[in-house]
């Protein structure tokens, strides 16, 4: 993986989820998220609004998948504090996540793009500060919710088990 290292995978974890043969049936980006965080769960509502090819994939971070894909690129699963973007062999964090993931929307928001522009420890440095107040500012709930029918199809096998 680019980013980050991947595991060995090939095994299901804990979960009896297997993340290879979840990437392998996916047929574009995955968007991890927190699937309690409000803000997230907005940005989730977005990405769906404006990809309307339906590229993007989604699963919380705390989701039996969510957890084995983190396992399988080399990331921790109890401290994940980002949304992490899987494109096929390439895994990005934070910002670039954010920034990547607007590849795959509509335009003009491609536009967005003009940000990577920006070093990437100071457009981190932002999203920190967001991730770290976002439950004070945006709320959160108790559990992950369980999206509405039309878009529970572009969530990924075992994010609601």
């Amino acid at each position: 993986m680019n980013d980050e290292t991947a595991s060995d995978g090939g095994e299901p974890d804990a979960s009896g989820v297997d993340a290879d043969t979840v990437l392998s049936t996916v047929d574009g980006p995955i968007l991890l998220f927190d699937g309690v965080c409000n803000l997230c769960n907005r940005t989730v509502r977005f990405v769906v609004d404006h990809d309307g090819d339906g590229r993007v994939s989604f699963a919380p971070l705390q989701s039996p998948v969510g957890e084995a894909l983190l396992e399988r690129v080399g990331l921790p699963t109890e401290t994940m504090d980002s949304v992490v973007l899987i494109e096929g062999e390439r895994v990005s964090r934070k910002s670039d996540a954010a920034l990547r993931v607007t590849r795959y929307l509509d335009d003009p928001l491609p536009a967005a793009r003009l940000f990577e522009l920006v070093p990437a420890p100071l457009r981190d440095a932002g999203y920190d500060m967001v991730a770290e107040h976002r439950y004070r500012v945006f709320g959160r709930k108790e559990s992950c919710p369980v999206p509405d029918a039309e878009t529970r199809e572009r969530f990924l096998d075992g994010s609601f088990d």
